[in-house]
């Protein structure tokens, strides 16, 4: 991912938290999940594997898309937050804006598309 096109997404990610289409924390983002409130589940490419493992079982059992990466550092800053793991994008506009955005990324390492 050039590196325009990772500000690009993480600030998306700023306008949906301002736009008030994301919530965060991992009990929110579940109740989120298990509510069909989420449209789009974001994790941190740093998170815990257990972390992962409980996120990625949730969104697979109701359908919800997951996209991993980006550090729990970044995530922060864009939404102008101290260190965040996990976002639930509520929103379909939103969710639709970061897939987008999110499925152009190069560094296998950094993220995953489940």
């Amino acid at each position: 991912m050039t590196m325009t096109t990772a500000n690009k997404v993480l600030s998306r990610l700023g306008l949906a938290m301002r736009a008030g289409k994301l919530a965060s924390g991992e009990e929110i983002v579940m109740k989120a999940i298990r509510s069909g409130e989420a449209k789009l589940v974001l994790l941190a490419g740093d998170a815990s594997e257990n972390t992962g493992k409980k996120i990625a079982d949730k969104c697979a059992s109701y359908g919800i898309p997951l996209r991993i990466g980006f550090t729990r550092q970044e995530l922060g800053a864009a939404v102008g937050k101290p260190e965040r793991v996990i976002f639930a994008v509520t929103d379909k506009g939103f969710a639709d804006m970061l897939t987008d955005g999110w499925g152009h990324h190069s560094e296998v390492e950094n993220i995953e598309q489940r």
